[in-house]
Protein backbone atom coordinates (compact mmCIF):
# COMPACT_ATOMS: atom_id res chain seq x y z
CA UNK A 1 0.00 0.00 0.00
CA UNK A 2 1.46 3.56 -1.02
CA UNK A 3 0.70 6.04 1.86
CA UNK A 4 0.38 9.48 -0.04
CA UNK A 5 2.44 12.65 1.80
CA UNK A 6 0.62 14.75 4.45
CA UNK A 7 -0.80 17.86 3.48
CA UNK A 8 2.08 19.85 5.05
CA UNK A 9 4.95 17.90 3.33
CA UNK A 10 2.98 18.76 0.02
CA UNK A 11 3.26 22.53 1.02
CA UNK A 12 6.91 21.89 1.74
CA UNK A 13 7.53 20.20 -1.87
CA UNK A 14 5.63 22.48 -3.99
CA UNK A 15 7.08 25.68 -2.22
CA UNK A 16 10.29 24.32 -3.16
CA UNK A 17 9.10 23.88 -6.78
CA UNK A 18 8.44 27.37 -7.56
CA UNK A 19 11.49 28.68 -10.08
CA UNK A 20 12.98 31.96 -9.16
CA UNK A 21 11.60 34.67 -11.09
CA UNK A 22 7.77 33.55 -10.21
CA UNK A 23 5.39 33.45 -7.29
CA UNK A 24 2.23 32.03 -6.33
CA UNK A 25 -0.63 33.07 -3.77
CA UNK A 26 -0.89 31.02 -0.09
CA UNK A 27 -4.56 29.90 -2.26
CA UNK A 28 -2.95 28.50 -5.07
CA UNK A 29 -0.34 26.69 -3.09
CA UNK A 30 -2.67 25.07 -0.78
CA UNK A 31 -5.39 24.28 -3.54
CA UNK A 32 -2.70 23.05 -5.63
CA UNK A 33 -1.87 20.74 -1.75
CA UNK A 34 -5.42 19.56 -1.56
CA UNK A 35 -6.53 21.65 0.94
CA UNK A 36 -9.63 23.32 1.13
CA UNK A 37 -10.48 27.15 0.99
CA UNK A 38 -9.60 27.85 4.73
CA UNK A 39 -6.32 25.64 4.10
CA UNK A 40 -4.10 29.38 2.74
CA UNK A 41 -4.12 30.35 6.06
CA UNK A 42 -1.93 27.38 7.61
CA UNK A 43 0.99 27.73 4.85
CA UNK A 44 3.16 30.09 7.08
CA UNK A 45 3.06 27.78 10.19
CA UNK A 46 3.41 25.11 7.81
CA UNK A 47 6.27 26.35 6.04
CA UNK A 48 7.78 27.74 9.71
CA UNK A 49 7.44 23.70 11.13
CA UNK A 50 9.61 22.36 8.50
CA UNK A 51 12.64 21.32 7.68
CA UNK A 52 15.79 23.49 6.18
CA UNK A 53 13.88 26.52 6.65
CA UNK A 54 16.71 28.32 4.67
CA UNK A 55 15.87 26.00 1.48
CA UNK A 56 12.08 27.68 1.56
CA UNK A 57 11.84 30.80 -0.88
CA UNK A 58 9.51 32.51 1.04
CA UNK A 59 9.11 35.74 -0.41
CA UNK A 60 7.65 33.67 -3.60
CA UNK A 61 4.42 33.25 -2.08
CA UNK A 62 2.11 36.06 -1.60
CA UNK A 63 -1.07 37.60 -1.06
CA UNK A 64 -3.79 37.23 -3.48
CA UNK A 65 -3.95 40.17 -5.03
CA UNK A 66 0.09 40.48 -5.26
CA UNK A 67 1.19 42.42 -2.66
CA UNK A 68 4.30 41.24 -0.49
CA UNK A 69 5.11 40.60 2.66
CA UNK A 70 7.66 42.50 4.27
CA UNK A 71 8.81 41.69 7.52
CA UNK A 72 9.85 44.57 9.79
CA UNK A 73 13.45 44.23 9.78
CA UNK A 74 14.09 42.15 6.93
CA UNK A 75 12.41 44.60 4.17
CA UNK A 76 15.51 45.54 2.18
CA UNK A 77 16.95 41.86 2.27
CA UNK A 78 13.48 40.86 1.02
CA UNK A 79 13.73 43.66 -1.41
CA UNK A 80 16.60 42.30 -2.88
CA UNK A 81 15.53 38.96 -3.28
CA UNK A 82 12.83 40.26 -5.44
CA UNK A 83 14.91 42.19 -7.38
CA UNK A 84 17.48 39.52 -7.98
CA UNK A 85 14.58 37.45 -9.05
CA UNK A 86 13.91 40.14 -11.56
CA UNK A 87 10.08 40.40 -9.91
CA UNK A 88 9.66 44.43 -9.52
CA UNK A 89 7.60 45.24 -6.38
CA UNK A 90 6.30 48.93 -6.64
CA UNK A 91 5.82 51.51 -3.72
CA UNK A 92 2.78 50.33 -2.48
CA UNK A 93 3.85 46.53 -2.04
CA UNK A 94 2.56 44.96 -5.01
CA UNK A 95 4.46 43.11 -7.63
CA UNK A 96 4.20 44.43 -11.24
CA UNK A 97 2.81 42.38 -13.77
CA UNK A 98 1.48 40.04 -11.20
CA UNK A 99 -0.75 37.97 -12.95
CA UNK A 100 2.09 37.23 -15.47
CA UNK A 101 4.40 35.99 -12.87
CA UNK A 102 2.17 33.82 -11.65
CA UNK A 103 3.74 30.25 -11.10
CA UNK A 104 1.51 27.33 -12.26
CA UNK A 105 1.64 24.07 -10.25
CA UNK A 106 1.16 20.68 -12.58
Amino acid sequence: MCMQPSFSQRVYDLTLSIQPGYVTTYGALARAAGGGSMAARSITSILGKAPNQKSIPYHRIVYANGTVWLPVGREQERQKMYKREGIIVNDKGKIQDFEELLWEFE
